[in-house]
């Protein structure tokens, strides 16, 4: 209805223009938008005819000059309206999620249809269509089917976008300097590298920013940064598939660092005399003078834990020689090698148990490799 008024009034606007064209005799004049301009300019006159320059008299030229100021308020308003309407245009395609935790977002208007990813507690999109209650949108890489119940449109939308959204200030440039003042000359609070970006406080006016930097309000100059509202998008499920992945992945990493520190956890001193460390030492070497340096440990800490833990003999000669426990001590093995010459690999080894060291933690039992459950080193399994 505003643009057929428009189209009526330049209708009107240029009947009279015609009636005008029709006087003779008066100074050559004519009217361009709301000014009154010299016969080499183009008029009135040449929206009728391209090849002609009219004559008016000074009372038509005043009425031409209302005339052109009409048009140029028409004109305005109009463009005025259509930016306003495009605006609001705009503002009707937020739509935000409205719940406490989560929502489902779907390939299809229907309950029962795939779940293609979804919405969190304070994350937006845009409006795509609607239709009985459901609303497709687009909040990130997230296009699908939500529920009208749980999302808000209009001004609710708005209002929660601009709680919960952040302004960001991103740099256009290789170091941009954060300084403490809006001031060229003022101290350097930081520099942020291309493209990266800060939280936005305010513009600060004549050229300036004002931006949070490290909880610090910080100033860069407008002409080096790009400013960007922004506020949280959904999550596909492939994405979330992803993140589980990646976050059982890392849980499983720290979980086995965490076995491994506790696998090499200092079980505390046991006070020995040399013959009861040089026993310990022989023992070393006949269970595992073939195996690692962290073999051996495990294998005097082994001793170490059984004299510890109160269920077995209270000393290492004890621990040693128990029936049917160390196959070489009851051989007669450990006394050879005890009465010979020990690898220093192996004192080490022994040494380092009797300061509660232990590569097998609190394990009281070991054998070969593949017999039983439990922490594999070399050939021996440690449980």
């Amino acid at each position: 209805m505003r643009k057929a008024g428009t189209l009526m009034q330049i209708a009107l606007g240029l009947a009279m223009a015609t009636t005008l064209l029709g006087t003779t005799n008066c100074k050559t004049v004519q009217a361009r938008t709301s000014s009154i301009l010299t016969s080499n300019d183009v008029g009135v006159g040449n929206l009728l005819n391209p090849t002609e320059v009219t004559d008016i008299s000074d009372e038509d030229v005043e009425k031409a000059h209302d005339f052109a100021m009409l048009i140029n308020d028409e004109v305005m308003d109009e463009e005025e309206f259509e930016e306003d309407e495009m605006e609001a245009t705009d503002f009707s395609k937020l739509v935000m999620a409205n719940v406490s935790q989560v929502m489902n977002i779907r390939i299809s208007p229907d309950d029962d249809s795939e779940k293609v990813g979804v919405l969190y507690k304070d994350c937006g999109g845009k409006i795509i269509e609607q239709q009985d209650g459901w609303t497709k949108l687009q909040s990130g890489d997230v296009i699908g089917w939500a529920k009208d119940d749980y999302l808000l449109f209009g001004e609710e939308a708005e209002a929660l976008a601009q709680e919960v959204g952040v302004q960001l200030v991103t740099s256009k440039c290789d170091a941009l300097r954060i300084r403490a003042e809006a001031s060229e000359d003022a101290e350097v609070l930081g520099v942020i590298t291309d493209d990266s970006f800060v939280d936005m406080v305010e513009d600060a006016g004549d050229g300036w920013i004002a931006v949070d930097y490290n909880d610090q309000t910080g100033y860069v100059q407008a002409d080096y940064v790009a400013t960007d509202f922004r506020i949280d998008e959904g999550e596909t499920m492939e994405a979330i598939e992803e993140r589980e992945a990646e976050e059982a992945k890392k849980k499983a990493e720290e979980e086995a660092k965490k076995a491994a520190a506790k696998l090499t956890q200092n079980t505390g001193a046991v006070s020995a005399s040399t013959d009861e460390a040089r026993l310990l030492a022989a023992l070393i070497y006949c269970e595992a003078g073939n195996q690692s340096y962290e073999g051996k440990l495990a294998v005097g800490a082994v001793v170490m834990n059984r004299v510890k833990s109160g269920a077995y003999a209270g000393t290492i000669p004890g621990v040693i020689y128990a029936s049917g426990q160390f196959t070489p001590a009851l051989n007669g093995s450990v006394d050879r090698v005890y009465a010979g010459n020990i690898p220093d690999s192996c004192i080490q080894a022994a040494n380092a148990a009797l300061a509660g060291e232990t590569t097998c933690g609190t394990a009281t039992h070991f054998r070969r490799a593949g017999g039983h459950d439990g922490q594999v080193i070399g050939a021996h399994v440690f449980w």
